[in-house]
């Protein structure tokens, strides 16, 4: 699987329309053709989640192979830290799956980390064919109800996100709409949230960086949300709140910066599609330099 088109945004505004006023199965029969919207459609029609129970977090983790890289040990230090940022969670409600063709030495793989051969045969960037394996491995994951979280491997998550998510129990899942945004060699630390009046530019983490959202699972009575999850994240990542609100599961925002993308490091995937320049710049734009901010970021990201 390559990464499937976006839907056009006039498109998807009309799409959403139709499916709150003419129904979820005129907007299947007559505007919906991208495979993730027809799975949302159905969902919205067959299976709105019930509250959660008991939820944890799921963090499906596509790691790119050894072959595509210039530094493999690179590559497997940032996943490394990313996983550190996991182990320090104020809760241990959460588990991770990752994804790839080699498995990383310098990771600890056991019970709540888990490793997933990558096998398929395929020619170009397989980030999406290994987030579908992942999805598809959910049912067998060992949660039944929870959220999973599409994570990118060198990412970092603040240390109270899982409690924060598996304590407020959202129905449907969500979005992380205030995140941060740090450049490796430079060490500045921009901030990613909704542009307003006092801040023009700025934007929401969503659209910046693919570790935005953690979706609701429910397995009790199907595993059809896997293929659901499978289908979504076969987009970019600013489709995710689009596809989840046609899914009738909107997603609620985080109300902390949840997660921390690091940018210019080398081995980043947007070096590899030539995106990092644009992000480098962002973070020089929107750059955090008050020192209490500065010794909170530290408190919320201890592994940085």
């Amino acid at each position: 699987m390559t990464q499937v088109p976006a839907t056009p945004k006039t498109r998807r505004a009309g799409i959403r329309l139709a499916a709150a006023t003419l129904g979820p199965r005129w907007t299947f029969d007559h505007l919906a053709q991208q495979a993730s919207e027809l799975d949302a459609l159905e969902r919205r029609a067959n299976a709105r989640p019930v509250p959660a129970e008991d939820p944890s977090v799921v963090f499906l983790i596509p790691l790119v192979g050894r072959h595509h890289v210039d530094n493999w040990t690179e590559v497997q230090s940032r996943l490394a830290d990313t996983i550190d940022s996991f182990r320090h969670q104020t809760s241990g409600r959460w588990s991770a799956l990752v994804c790839g063709q080699d498995r990383p030495e310098n990771v600890t793989f056991d019970s709540q980390v888990r490793f997933l051969p990558f096998t398929t045969p395929f020619d170009g960037n397989d980030k999406w064919a290994k987030l579908e394996q992942l999805c598809l491995a959910l049912p067998s994951a060992g949660t039944s109800d929870g959220y999973a979280m599409p994570f990118d491997a060198d990412d970092l998550l603040a240390r109270g996100a899982v409690a924060e998510m598996t304590t407020r129990k959202e129905r449907n899942g969500y979005l992380v709409t205030r995140g941060l945004i740090t450049d490796a060699q430079s060490r500045q630390v921009g901030l990613c949230a909704p542009q307003s009046l006092l801040h023009p530019g700025r934007k929401a983490f969503w659209k910046m960086c693919g570790s935005c959202a953690a979706f609701r699972f429910d397995f009790s009575h199907s595993t059809r949300d896997a293929e659901y999850l499978a289908a979504v994240t076969s987009h970019e990542h600013r489709m995710f709140p689009y596809l989840a609100a046609l899914a009738g599961r909107r997603l609620a925002s985080l109300r902390q910066e949840a997660v921390m993308y690091i940018v210019n490091h080398g081995e980043n995937f947007g070096k590899r599609r030539g995106r990092v320049g644009f992000k480098t710049r962002y973070v020089s734009r929107h750059e955090i330099t008050d020192a209490k901010a500065h010794a909170r970021i530290r408190a919320d990201f201890p592994t940085v």
